[in-house]
């Protein structure tokens, strides 16, 4: 009697295991988070604020998969060996950054070939009218849209296959990117229609709040950016905590004290940076920063900037530096990612190869 009933609590608690198990994958299917970057080299301030920090976030809440999109990067003309080194400094500034590659996923996405192959049936589904919408190749063509590469106009494809070869439903972009979620979506649908499935989820926007516009350290009213050709105008992901320090104290300023009020700021674009940086690094107000330091000199703000600067910074490029004197290390961390990236894109895009009517190998 107590052995039969043993088995049957057994056999029930076996039962609500395997129950328990396939909600907790449903629920981190429904938590997926895909998003990637380019690997353009040279990360500064700018790219730590508007992406690399907020990816370090999420881990925490959800399932994240990031990826270095190099198979993107060839659109337009790279030099190889520089498009290695770009691969691994981009890898491990989003690494140093806080990104944990023991908590989420992190690759490069050339050695996920689920990608290429799921591209490939979306060109076979999405229309050239929805291509000629997109904005972003007008812009990156210019004027010469006869002698760009085809790859250039059809990168909004591979960014669908990107983020469906992993069924993600969540995707953080700003404002200019929805456009490409909303074709992603159009995709999705499409393949499902055209199929008879309910296969493919539609990828939601994650909308990021608008980063802190960063500008240059030397001219206010320019933005803070890698192709200065002053390494004073920015910050840099690899700058340790010396240089740091240095490129604050040596920031633009104006000889007026910190003003009270924000609006006193408007025709004081210098000033107004550097509290911009204060708020985006301290999670403050501009407001709050203002009233702290109003009516101070340059010289106590800039030491307090540079002390906080220093300490949320300084780790970081205290750790890429480390990072990026061992390739063999960031290499690894992006292979043993890729393998866990296939691990899900294989049995999907295989699944989708199968709707579509090839045969299996």
């Amino acid at each position: 009697m107590f052995m039969q009933l043993f088995r049957l609590i057994k056999v029930e608690a076996e039962r609500n295991l395997i129950i328990l198990d396939a909600l907790v994958r449903e629920h981190q299917l429904m938590d997926r988070v895909f998003s990637g970057i380019q690997p353009s080299g040279n990360l500064q301030l700018g790219n730590y604020l508007g992406a690399i920090r907020n990816w370090a976030r999420m881990q925490q809440e959800y399932e994240c998969i990031f990826c270095v999109v190099d198979l993107h990067a060839i659109t337009l003309p790279q030099n190889p060996r520089k498009m290695r080194e770009a691969t691994r400094e981009v890898a491990a500034g989003v690494i140093a950054g806080g990104v944990d590659p023991k908590n989420c996923i992190i690759f490069n996405q050339s050695q996920v070939p689920e990608h290429s192959e799921l591209a490939w049936i979306f060109n076979c589904i999405a229309r050239l009218g929805w291509l000629n919408r997109m904005t972003q190749f007008k812009e990156k063509a210019g004027k010469d849209r006869d002698g760009a590469f085809v790859g250039l106009y059809t990168y909004p494809v591979l960014q669908a296959a990107d983020i469906l070869a992993y069924k993600a439903t969540d995707v953080p972009v700003g404002e200019d990117q929805k456009q490409h979620i909303e074709l992603s979506r159009d995709i999705a649908q499409a393949f499902n229609s055209m199929f008879g499935v309910d296969f493919f989820p539609l990828p939601e926007p994650r909308i990021q709040k608008e980063a802190a516009r960063i500008m240059s350290l030397r001219d206010g009213l320019k933005k803070m950016s890698k192709s200065d050709p002053s390494d004073n105008s920015r910050i840099n992901m690899i700058d340790g905590p010396d240089l740091i320090a240095q490129k604050i104290r040596k920031a633009k300023t104006d000889p007026e004290p910190l003003p009270e009020t924000l609006e006193e700021l408007a025709n004081r674009p210098e000033a107004l940076n550097l509290i911009t940086i204060f708020s985006a690094l301290s999670d403050r107000t501009i407001q709050s920063i203002i009233t702290e330091f109003a009516g101070n000199g340059f010289g106590d703000f800039k030491s307090a900037l540079s002390d906080l600067a220093v300490s949320t910074l300084g780790p970081i490029g205290d750790e890429m530096q480390r990072l990026m004197g061992a390739p063999d290390e960031v290499d690894k961390i992006l292979h043993d990612g890729a393998l866990k990236a296939r691990e899900i894109a294989a049995p999907i895009v295989s699944e989708a190869k199968k709707i579509v009517g090839f045969l299996k190998p």
